[in-house]
């Protein structure tokens, strides 16, 4: 079977469910199979109350004993609670709006429960399980995938069946990998991903693509560093005389970190091949303005700039920095979004084709194909992160000869760093410029939360503002997590009556958040609830408080950059964290957070208190683009791929160049670092 062959053309794939398919992603049998499952559900059909564990499910066989009520509760919704019994236990079953629930049971019927058990009281619950008069599920480990429009999991896993049945894939590994790291061959991986046998494959065939994923990254990196290196030939800038005039003019000085970036940064353009270069440096430290100097130089030698943010709240305050700082020198600055209207779009393009516009800041919409620089002589990528080498690629490729500058705050232990981003040379901030008071973090089981708001009510009083973070929109009862609307309704009518409250989420369009920001930044609006849209670059200085619900669903690294988005003025700051601190993990990991402020410390511990170990549950889409492996919990393997990647780049051994280049041109085509023929 080609695994290039489009979806639409496999057995039981009829035009809308092809449609469908390619909303998800889905538009090869490739792209099926490597549409990774996003969770798994773990199924016991061993009930013991002894020994079982919450975060499983349970397939319970049970009696239909009565029905205890049906009533309506205080959110509003009918509650239905039927009595069950095993045998052994009394088994309590709520359902929420389900009032016919109690009208499909006899008494004394045998069911099959399906669902979580919680020890209540001293008594067995399962909150909405799953009823069947047969055993529910055959095998005990069931993928579960990210699922839009008719797509089901039955769908998925029907298809995916199908093309496995007619294939057996390749290796394309040196078998002298396989077996140095005892790995499970990709033909094992892909099916155990999608079916596995046991939790045991499961590990075995997530490592071995975890090791594929960085392998193939590595490769990838080293051909773009040889590349740049051999191959391209740069642009020759030398230091202006404005720009010692235009530090002079700077309203603070710069730490010793940023003088030493700035340096290596000026040394990287007078070079004669194209720059390659990192900043990274923890929250506040300072990265904005290095590379606002390193545009300035390029400006002053007659060249263009582009500088990509990730957001257009972010992009929108790079801009009025740099309106700001270039202002004494009559540098013209331009902005470009998606929500810049057509006419004004137009209009910067036609300037950046005939070199009227010099410096432009902006969003995805500088990458699209329309956008033509007359003479493009560097490109900033700010968080770095989030865009990953393709996305960084199509801006580069404006000008194949452009100084490429990268940022990102994502503290990520150095050593790390140096393999992850192994096609740059990097510049580490590890300094917070003077002045900067320590931003004092606070712990508070969900239970004590309203502590939490009290301290924000007090800034409050003293005139500060104050951000609330939620991770959800919407109410999710099977995680049991706070929504947005539902917090709203309760803070603004209880904690913060009398002041003013609103709401910022990732699905308000472009103009709604940027009215909602201006107001903020304005201090019109007191208190900001938002989701993590709001965790990378917002600047308001008068912002004192950070209130994080449900912090135990944030990694540390987000849970980190969350908090530098307060003190920023020169208020005492307060991050205040709310979680369910459910195990020992979770204790640990909040600790950390009230102990240090250092992004990097952090970084590290959080790697150490994870481990190397397996998550049950994949990532479509990771911050740096892969499907399943997360460089902080996979570091060994990241350092042991990147190593051997290394091996294999250099080597003259005919497997080892076969091997090499069709990985290579196989990514070239896919744009994804998990390959197989």
């Amino acid at each position: 079977m080609n695994l290039n062959l489009e979806i639409s053309k496999l057995k039981g794939v009829g035009p809308k469910t092809a449609e469908a398919l390619n909303r998800c992603g889905i538009y090869t049998i490739l792209d099926l199979l490597l549409y990774l499952p996003r969770d798994y559900e773990f199924i016991n059909n061993e009930f013991s109350l002894e020994d079982f564990i919450e975060a499983e499910k349970y397939s319970i066989k049970c009696k239909f004993i009565s029905v205890k009520s049906s009533l309506r509760v205080k959110n509003g919704k009918n509650l239905t609670t039927l009595i069950f019994n095993n045998g052994r236990y009394e088994i309590i079953g709520k359902w929420f709006n389900q009032p016919y629930i109690k009208n499909n049971f006899k008494k004394d019927e045998e069911v099959f429960l399906l669902g979580k058990v919680k020890v209540v009281n001293n008594r067995i619950e399962m909150i909405n399980p799953i009823i069947s008069k047969n055993l529910l599920q055959e095998r005990e480990i069931i993928a579960k995938y990210s699922l839009r429009d008719a797509i089901t999991n039955k769908t998925i896993s029907k298809l995916i069946h199908l093309i496995l049945d007619t294939i057996k894939i390749k290796e394309n590994l040196p078998i002298n990998l396989v077996k140095k790291y005892n790995l499970v061959s990709l033909d094992d991986a892909i099916r155990n991903i999608h079916f596995p046998e046991s939790s045991d494959a499961l590990k075995k065939s997530m490592n071995r693509l975890k090791f594929q994923e960085l392998f193939t990254y590595s490769l990838k990196l080293l051909t773009i560093k040889e590349h740049l290196r051999n191959e391209k030939q740069g642009i020759n800038f030398v230091m202006t005389q404005e720009l010692s005039m235009f530090k002079e003019c700077l309203p603070f000085q710069l730490t010793g970190a940023q003088n030493r970036a700035v340096r290596e940064i000026l040394m990287d353009q007078k070079r004669s091949y194209p720059m390659n270069r990192l900043v990274q440096g923890d929250v506040g430290s300072g990265k904005t303005i290095v590379a606002f100097i390193a545009a300035f130089n390029v400006y002053f030698n007659g060249y263009q700039v582009a500088f990509m943010a990730p957001t257009e709240i972010l992009a929108e305050q790079h801009y009025q920095e740099a309106l700001k700082l270039f202002e004494k020198f009559n540098v013209k600055v331009h902005l470009l979004t998606g929500s810049t209207k057509t006419a004004n779009k137009n209009l910067i393009k036609e300037k950046l084709k005939n070199g009227e516009a010099a410096i432009v800041i902006g969003t995805h919409a500088l990458i699209e194909d329309n956008v033509v620089f007359s003479n493009l002589g560097l490109v900033i990528t700010d968080e770095q992160h989030r865009f990953g080498v393709n996305q960084r690629g199509k801006l580069i490729n404006k000008n194949q000869a452009a100084d490429v500058l990268v940022m990102s705050a994502t503290p990520i232990p150095r050593t790390l760093a140096l393999y992850l981003y192994n096609d740059l040379d990097i510049s580490i901030i590890d300094e917070l410029p003077p002045g900067r008071k320590k931003i004092e973090t606070e712990y508070y089981n969900s239970s004590n939360r309203q502590q939490g708001y009290y301290k924000a009510l007090e800034e409050l009083k003293k005139g500060r503002q104050a951000y609330i973070v939620c991770p959800l929109i919407e109410e999710n009862e099977k995680l049991d997590l706070r929504s947005i609307e539902t917090l709203y309704e309760e803070l603004k009518n209880t904690y913060f009556a009398g002041f003013s409250v609103a709401i910022l989420h990732g699905k308000m369009n472009s103009k709604e958040k940027e009215e909602i920001m201006k107001e903020f930044k304005d201090g019109n609006i007191n208190v900001l609830l938002a989701t993590t849209v709001i965790e990378v670059g917002v600047n308001v200085p008068n912002a004192s408080v950070m209130i994080i619900e449900n912090a135990e669903r944030f990694g540390l690294s987000q849970l980190h950059q969350l908090r530098g988005r307060v003190g920023r003025g020169q208020y005492q700051s307060y991050c205040i964290l709310i979680a369910k601190a459910e195990n020992n993990i979770t204790r640990k990991r909040m600790e950390i957070m009230t102990k240090s402020n250092d992004g990097f410390f952090i970084s590290e511990q959080d790697m150490k208190l994870r481990g190397t170990g397996m998550i049950f549950g994949t990532k479509q889409h990771g911050d740096t683009g892969f499907m399943i492996a997360d460089v902080l919990r996979d570091g060994n393997i990241l350092r042991a791929a990147n190593i051997e990647a290394g091996l294999v780049y250099s080597s003259s051994r005919k497997e080892d160049i076969l091997i090499k280049g069709e990985i290579i041109k196989q990514i070239e085509v896919s744009e994804k670092y998990i390959c197989f023929n």
